[in-house]
């Protein structure tokens, strides 16, 4: 693949990624707070925001997982997994430096 079609790729799925962080946080934030989602399945599994996001981003992963061994070749599909998984992994990151700063605190 050459280098320019690459990029393309990169930017076209960032902004994917952005549009679609936009619209789940309106949908699933329901504070300020846009981890609220997690904590508050922490809460009620008795763990951590970030062991309750894993859970629910494992999903995701195992579902790729599966199109990759089984071939799958629906571009919609495809997109939608990959950018919900790069999207929980953003998340997460965003959980583990809210910890850090609570630790610092």
């Amino acid at each position: 693949m050459k280098l320019t079609d690459f990029n393309k790729i990169v930017d076209e799925q960032v902004e994917r990624c952005l549009t679609v962080l936009a619209e789940k946080g309106k949908e699933y934030s329901l504070s300020d707070d846009r981890l609220d989602h997690f904590k508050d399945a922490a809460a009620e599994q008795d763990t951590t925001p970030k062991q309750a996001l894993w859970g629910m981003a494992s999903k995701h992963f195992a579902s790729l997982s599966g199109m990759c061994k089984n071939g799958q070749s629906d571009m919609d599909r495809w997109l939608e997994k990959i950018t919900d998984s790069i999207n929980y992994l953003l998340l997460l990151r965003a959980v583990v430096e809210e910890e850090a700063a609570d630790e610092k605190d």
